[in-house]
């Protein structure tokens, strides 16, 4: 109660701000993360089917909040709230990260397009893709986004799975 919320306006880009006081609201900055290290603020993201993350390094008192859909996440949201909240005193290994409720592979079917843009990415980027109908497969977003983290040195990744699409009533 009486904390003071914070918001940027999505875009699924991979930009990450620090922030110590709430954004004017008309005129929020295009941004898809969030870090502070200021007490009494509450970090604020938006997802319907994209990955909420949310990032803590207790010991530093530094959050952060992140909106990881697939463009975000391949373009480097994670890494880019991860280096927000390390330029606030945060380190890697103390970092915890939680995945929130996102849309998960049995429901995420993408075409060769989607696919190829991953592959081109990383060649092993492939084990984030389980053979689906002729010419489709299924993404698995949560273990991606895990796998960024867990690259990015984080300490601790929990995973709520919870399917956005099975689940739309929660």
């Amino acid at each position: 109660p009486g904390a003071a919320l914070v918001v940027v306006r999505q875009v699924h880009s991979a930009t990450a701000l620090a922030a110590d006081a709430p954004f004017a609201p008309d005129s929020l900055p295009e941004a898809d993360a969030l870090a502070t290290a200021t007490p009494g603020l509450v970090l604020a993201i938006r997802t319907a089917d994209c990955a909420p993350v949310l990032l803590a390094d207790r010991a530093a008192g530094v959050v952060g909040a992140a909106h990881a859909g697939w463009r975000g996440a391949l373009g480097g949201v994670l890494e880019a709230t991860l280096a927000a909240m390390m330029a606030l005193g945060a380190r890697r290994e103390r970092i915890a990260a939680a995945i929130g409720p996102t849309i998960a592979a049995p429901s995420y079917e993408v075409d060769a397009a989607f696919q190829r843009r991953f592959l081109d990415d990383a060649a092993d980027n492939e084990r984030f893709f389980a053979p689906g109908r002729p010419g489709h497969w299924q993404f698995d977003l949560p273990a991606y986004v895990a796998a960024r983290l867990l690259a990015g040195g984080v300490g601790g990744i929990a995973d709520l799975a919870i399917d956005t699409y099975r689940e739309a009533g929660r």
